[in-house]
């Protein structure tokens, strides 16, 4: 049976050092207010987790025009980093490190979200399903997007880099690019939500154009070894995102791009978002290997699982997501094999402290 101790051993990802191979993985919990600042809750929050060894944070927009759900954090204005600052600071203080999650949810918004009421933006004009929350608490489906100009690109270029910028001035320890889930570059990466004619579509090549543009000036504002990138080959989420009609030659081609920039990690998705672990429905360890670099892998796992893909060379990290709602010292629970707290889905967006800050310790847990 393979050691439980490569789980809770330190480790290098990237330029970070990282206390343990756990990571949390982005979390979205809608705490911010409407202009995208954090409250003071989000100092807690964080900083009760920080025990993991790297913290993703919860997709953060990169500008006013990449937003696509109420009350979600910005890292596009002053008043972003100085929001961010007090919550990077004590996860440091707590031992932890944490990078921002970097994101524009493209076609998946509403008018009521974006600036004047504008359409959301898209590579091409294709209406998302599904349905998105509003200021309103209500929920709607996203609004018909328009097309993206090709000369537009290069600014949706700028604003991950000023994002960037701005994530290194609010102390942050690296960022990950979020090119999964359905969003702005997996909408560009896909064929079933990509038909544009210009050099940003048609072969696998021009339609993962942009997210390696996106990475390499991100790369440009931070060293590269702490710059990571998420992907989800297998995901229809959000928006009810079609997947790709050759997912494994689509992402395989994207890694071995994404590989070239000596980044600090790649993090998969490794099935549908919220579903069970599906690496047996894909090639995750061909995409590894594309990439050649460090590899975090996410979905489904439990500490058994975990286990097993750390000792078997699998996997250099393994994120948790929901777990770590409910389980707020959830490295510990694991190294103790201890039972996990089921967190109250009613709480996991909106509202304030309740089923964000309240949930108890184990050791907590246990008193009368």
């Amino acid at each position: 049976m393979p050691d439980a101790d490569a789980l809770f051993s330190p480790t290098r990802i990237g330029a970070i050092e990282a206390a343990n191979r756990i990571a949390m993985a982005p979390l979205t919990r809608s705490r911010a207010g409407m202009d995208g600042v954090h409250s003071p809750l989000a100092v807690d929050y964080y900083r009760q987790r920080a025990s993991a060894g790297l913290i993703i944070t919860e997709a953060t927009n990169i500008s006013r025009q990449g937003r696509g759900y109420a009350f979600t954090p910005g890292i596009y204005t002053p008043a972003h980093v100085e929001a961010w600052r007090p919550v990077i600071e004590a996860v440091h203080r707590a031992g932890g490190r944490i990078v921002c999650q970097l994101w524009h949810v493209g076609r998946i918004s509403h008018v009521d979200l974006q600036e004047n009421g504008a359409a959301p933006v898209a590579p091409s004009a294709i209406r998302a399903g599904e349905l998105i929350f509003l200021e309103t608490r209500t929920q709607a489906q996203p609004s018909m997007p328009r097309a993206l100009e090709t000369d537009e690109i290069a600014g949706i270029i700028e604003d991950y880099r000023h994002a960037a910028r701005l994530a290194k001035e609010a102390g942050f320890d690296g960022v990950e690019v979020h090119a999964a889930n359905g969003y702005l570059l997996d909408q560009f990466i896909r064929d079933s939500t990509n038909r544009r004619t210009d050099a940003y579509g048609g072969p696998i090549e021009n339609r993962t154009r942009l997210a390696v543009e996106v990475v390499t000036g991100v790369a440009q504002i931070w060293d590269a070894d702490r710059v990571g990138v998420r992907l989800s080959p297998l995901t229809r989420s959000a928006g009810d995102t079609p997947l790709d009609s050759t997912p494994q030659a689509t992402y395989g081609h994207l890694a071995r791009e994404l590989g070239t920039l000596g980044l600090a990690y790649l993090h998969c998705v490794e099935g549908q978002t919220r579903g069970p672990n599906a690496a047996d429905a894909f090639d995750f360890k061909a995409l590894h290997a594309a990439f050649g670099g460090r590899y975090i892998a996410n979905n489904g796992y439990d500490r058994r699982l975990a286990i097993d893909a750390l000792a078997s060379g699998y996997a250099d990290m393994v994120a948790f997501g929901r777990p770590f709602i409910g389980n707020p010292d959830l490295v510990e629970r694991l190294r103790r094999d201890a039972a996990l707290a089921e967190a109250d889905r009613a709480t996991y967006y909106g509202g304030g402290a309740e089923g964000y800050t309240d949930y108890a310790r184990l050791d907590e847990a246990a008193l009368p």
